[in-house]
């Protein structure tokens, strides 16, 4: 399909940084482990623990994270998963993606796949069905999952949390504008990747993901969002933003101009070939063999 806006030469894609929290002490940093945590029972101590699933993993990412947890075979979270009898709401038709809250999920010798699994949509439920503080119109616009499908692409195309509700309103802008989303992180989705590089090439393939050949929202959420990108969602930042690019950490800039938009990216370019060079002089001055800093031409946004 061709798009009827100017070819974009960069990635919009704006992924957050490392997620750190923080539980009974131990510092978690993007990744969802087990950590400990002490209770009493007349018959001596125990010590459940505590499974932290941050905000924009995907379902495969939880799966995988609740077989560690539980010390079960990779896979066995996935298989729960697949044969239903979750309570998802009846527009997710069975798929999880999305409703897999992301929260601190309490684990003891009782705790299986399906018991953690219902607990992260039972969360979902709770928060996904409650009007944020602030919501505006668009919250009578959209149904649930329509919601929980654009706060995805926000929790992963946002930089930071004072980014979110600019991102909302540029994916609500293009879609009232008839402009297709160009969002890398549906794309990527689509291609089972979690990098934030893509390729011209991989802007052409044929998926309900790829959002720069197909107009809409893609058919299901592409990772779990947190409250902070639904309430984006319901009440965006009023602009007339249609592009985006994170320049560098803490500088992203929206514009609806093209060639203001096509400045920033140059400048982005520029400032990625800087890095790479100094990356390749620091391995020179160790005397490490030199890597290869070719990386693929990004796709057009």
């Amino acid at each position: 399909m061709q798009t009827n806006t100017p070819s974009r030469k960069t990635v919009t894609l704006t992924r957050r940084g490392r997620l750190a929290l923080v539980v009974s002490g131990a510092v978690l940093a993007g990744t969802a482990v087990a950590v400990p945590l002490l209770t009493l029972r007349e018959d001596g101590p125990v010590r459940p623990h505590a499974l932290v699933v941050p905000e924009g993993w995907r379902a495969a990412q939880v799966y995988a994270a609740v077989d560690r947890a539980l010390a079960l075979p990779s896979g066995s979270t996935r298989q729960t998963a697949v044969k239903g009898g979750l309570a998802l709401p009846e527009v997710a038709e069975g798929n999880p993606e999305g409703y897999l809250f992301p929260a601190t999920y309490r684990i003891d010798d009782r705790s299986t796949p399906r018991s953690l699994l219902s607990a992260m949509i039972g969360a979902a439920a709770k928060k996904f069905t409650a009007a944020p503080p602030g919501a505006g119109p668009q919250r009578t616009t959209m149904n649930l999952h329509q919601a929980v499908t654009i706060a995805s692409i926000v929790q992963a195309e946002s930089a930071t949390k004072a980014d979110m509700g600019k991102v909302a309103r540029v994916i609500f802008n293009r879609l009232e504008q008839g402009m297709p989303l160009q969002m890398d992180s549906t794309l990527t989705y689509g291609l089972g990747r979690t990098t934030v590089r893509t390729t011209a090439e991989d802007t052409r393939i044929d998926s309900p993901y790829n959002s720069y050949q197909r107009m809409g929202l893609p058919p299901t959420p592409i990772d779990s969002p947190g409250e902070d990108a639904l309430r984006a969602v319901y009440n965006p930042t009023p602009g007339d933003w249609l592009y985006f690019v994170t320049v560098k950490p803490g500088d992203t800039r929206f514009t609806a101009d093209y060639t203001q938009h096509q400045r920033n990216v140059d400048e982005f370019n520029a400032r990625r070939e800087s890095l790479a060079r100094q990356r390749t002089g620091q391995r020179q001055q160790q005397g490490q063999p030199e890597q290869g800093t070719h990386s693929p031409q990004p796709a057009p946004k």
